[in-house]
């Protein structure tokens, strides 16, 4: 006879058929529970399918016929749920929401970023327009309609603002897919989407940095040596536009970068930004402002007056506050346009001289390996030759030779 519905709780210890295979196993405390006994491979197996009342007795015998498949198919039951529980705890395991992975991402590629202010502007350009969106909602269930509402707002009227988002976004869909985070990830999403964004119109093209006329060098750094700037700082400026370097390599220079005798300066591949390590030749004024700066700090070259190393903002206010409307960052491209337009060095010297790294093929790079240092060194003397002269009289200056033009 068949278990009834209403006659479960009447039941006392022990084993009740139901028929098919299905039991309820009722204990010495009342505790009451579905067992399914079966036959596999000739041999005899029993499994839990649930406590009662948990799963009625519909439930449970809708459960006893799916295991009953299963082994008409020849698959053991018990071995078939435990695989599907591991397969539930692995993907439970592996759920991230848009937001972890964007922090998890983050941190996995720290080492990456030029500095602690970049990461953190990584993060919170996605905390301000993505994770409102959509930062909780698991990894897999991001959709191109997610996406699309967090960047429509913004496309047109900040389209560079919106295309570091979509970047960034990509960036973490991409790699939560690579992690199998992600499911059913389309490869095609960004086309999609790029499709469904409005046009822009009149999207202003980038902005260089401004920089000062080679021909008013002479005139900007006489002004700065006759500004009320201290004499750090005045050196500093110099040293900058002397040797082409960036402000952030010039004001965190140290003297174990610096070989007197050997008239250059070192600087290391991790204060560079293409991480390479970039040597400069010095000119006879390089040499003397640095002479000029020994003694004033163990460490540091060009030091504040606490001892640390000076902010960007001193020097762009110091050219502030003398009128000038040119960056500091600006005086590379006053060098790089002399060097064209005012020698006859080859493009190659003038462009190792900005540590800029070759578009050489890798054949090509394979075999020239030379940072043309001592050809360098000619074109360094004559930019120190011409910032320090007045005269308006352009000259070309090449490898070997002096003439006017």
């Amino acid at each position: 006879m068949r278990i009834s519905a209403v006659g479960i709780k009447h039941l006392k210890e022990g084993y009740h058929a139901d028929g098919d295979g299905l039991y309820l196993q009722v204990s010495a405390t009342g505790a009451k529970s579905w067992i399914l006994r079966f036959m596999l491979n000739k041999r005899a197996r029993e499994m839990g399918i649930g406590a009662y009342p948990l799963y009625s007795l519909s439930e449970a015998r809708e459960r006893a016929k799916k295991y009953r498949q299963l082994v008409k198919d020849g698959i053991d039951p018990i071995e078939h749920r435990k695989a599907e529980r591991e397969k539930n705890l692995m993907a439970t395991a592996q759920r991230r929401t848009f937001e972890e992975c964007a922090h998890e991402y983050q941190k996995l590629h720290a080492s990456g970023w030029k500095n602690a202010k970049h990461a953190s502007q990584w993060v919170n350009t996605l905390a301000t327009y993505a994770f409102p969106e959509f930062g909780k909602k698991d990894i897999s269930d991001v959709s191109k309609a997610d996406v699309l509402r967090a960047l429509e707002p913004i496309w047109a009227t900040k389209p560079e603002t919106a295309s570091r988002v979509r970047q960034r976004i990509r960036a973490v869909l991409d790699w939560a897919a690579a992690r199998d985070y992600r499911h059913g990830h389309d490869p095609h999403i960004w086309t999609q989407i790029s499709q469904s964004l409005p046009k822009t119109k009149d999207i202003k093209p980038p902005k260089h940095f401004a920089a000062c006329p080679y021909s008013e060098i002479y005139a900007a750094l006489q002004s700065i040596k006759d500004s009320n700037a201290g004499p750090t700082v005045k050196n500093a400026f110099e040293f900058i536009i002397l040797t082409a370097g960036r402000s952030g390599e010039v004001r965190g220079a140290e003297w174990s970068e610096i070989d007197l005798d050997g008239r250059r300066w070192i600087i290391p591949a991790s204060r560079m930004k293409a991480k390479k390590e970039h040597r400069v030749p010095l000119s006879p004024r390089a040499i003397e402002i640095l002479k000029e700066q020994q003694g004033k700090h163990a460490t540091l070259v060009f030091p504040s007056d606490k001892g640390k190393t000076y902010s960007d903002m001193t020097f762009t206010m110091a050219l502030r506050r003398l009128g000038h409307e040119f960056t500091v960052h600006g005086f590379r491209s006053t060098f790089r346009d002399w060097a064209a337009e005012q020698t006859a060095f080859p493009r190659e010297v003038c462009e190792a001289a900005l540590a800029h790294v070759s578009a050489k093929d890798a054949t090509e790079a394979a075999y020239f390996r030379s940072d043309l240092f001592e050809k360098r060194r000619q074109l360094m003397e004559a930019w120190a030759t011409y910032c320090a002269t007045e005269k308006k009289a352009a000259q070309v200056v090449g490898i070997g030779e002096k003439r006017k033009k």
